[in-house]
């Protein structure tokens, strides 16, 4: 089984777009969906963001760490949520994506997460032998 996160990115049509619809049936729509997920037993996380206006970015281009408030970027830009599911295949965690409730104007990014694997080639590394213990620390594992 591998991790995947599902990236929500939305865009100036999609949030005209939500503003067209009632609220409590965007609501009901992704609980529906969240709740196909967690029947399924392949979610394991996931959160809405609030508004980027609330957020802000650091930027480490330059000497010293760049803070910038928000909003910030292009709307297409924006992440919007996520969900982390494990699933047995990347063709299982398209499957799930494509059955987000979305509108016209969202996006979709689906990325496995890294594991172990990733990092055979530095089994003997310090911090590569401690991950394993973080995540079960973190009930990640």
């Amino acid at each position: 089984m591998k991790k995947y996160m599902l990236i929500m990115r939305t865009s100036d049509e999609a949030l005209a777009a939500s503003k067209e619809i009632d609220f409590e049936e965007i609501i009901n729509a992704m609980g529906a969906y969240n709740e196909s997920l967690m029947n399924a037993g392949v979610m394991i996380g996931g959160e809405g963001l609030t508004d980027p206006s609330e957020g802000f970015v650091v930027d480490f281009s330059g000497e010293e760490p760049l803070v910038t408030d928000g909003p910030y970027g292009e709307t297409h830009e924006l992440f919007n949520g996520f969900w982390m599911l494990k699933v047995a295949s990347a063709q299982e965690a398209l499957e799930w994506a494509k059955r987000c409730p979305l509108g016209p104007g969202s996006k979709l990014e689906v990325r496995r997460v890294s594991d172990e694997s990733d990092f055979e080639d530095f089994a003997d590394n310090e911090y590569v032998q401690k991950e394993s213990g973080w995540r079960e620390q973190l009930g990640t594992e």
